[in-house]
């Protein structure tokens, strides 16, 4: 992240940490979580409760970051959760947005309004190479965005699409739009090798 915080700046913005499977998200996410728990600072952190691809209560990158997070079903159970805490929460975390339902956008820019630093990550695009939802949405109301890429698994060049695989074939476009998988499933790929499902 290379921003400089104007000292004028009133606290409470949104970063977007985004890209295409395998780009490092997971892992900016957690360095930044981790940077400001070391700063001493209120950090809560969730997580769809549908991803469990390796823990149930913790972020965890492909490469074995982890951080501790709270598995909700919905935007209003993280509200709750929120609502409940008696200390000031200085930064909330939300990984791998795209997974919740769509009231989380609005949520998200009421913290920020609220004065709390809001640091999200999801997948910019579905298998099918169209926009997800959330992120979509995020793109232009996040004071702060960071696109990554990853290396393309076919050719090394710079991806930032995710191809679906099936049976050892890429998926069709009637496939389901959401399977929580890893490595086993997805590769990243780029413009040239990536092929539209059809």
């Amino acid at each position: 992240m290379s921003y400089r915080i104007n000292p004028s700046t009133k606290p409470g913005w949104i970063e977007l940490i985004t890209g295409c499977m395998f780009s490092g998200k997971t892992e900016e996410f957690i360095r930044r979580i981790r940077r400001y728990r070391y700063a001493k600072q209120k950090v809560i952190v969730f997580k769809p409760i549908i991803d469990q691809r390796y823990y149930e209560d913790k972020v965890a990158s492909h490469s074995g970051m982890i951080v501790d997070s709270i598995p909700v079903a919905s935007t209003k159970e993280m509200l709750d959760i929120i609502n409940k805490e008696t200390e000031k929460i200085d930064v909330i975390g939300i990984d791998e947005i795209q997974f919740f339902d769509e009231a989380v956008v609005d949520a998200v820019s009421e913290l920020a309004d609220q004065g709390i630093l809001v640091i999200v990550n999801g997948l910019d695009k579905d298998y099918r190479n169209d926009a997800f939802k959330n992120v979509d949405r995020l793109l232009f109301m996040a004071e702060y965005v960071d696109k990554l890429a990853a290396i393309c698994y076919v050719c090394g060049g710079n991806a930032n699409r995710t191809q679906r695989i099936v049976d050892g074939v890429p998926a069709k476009k009637d496939e389901p739009l959401v399977v929580i998988s890893a490595n086993e499933k997805y590769e990243a790929r780029c413009r040239h090798c990536y092929i539209k499902p059809s």
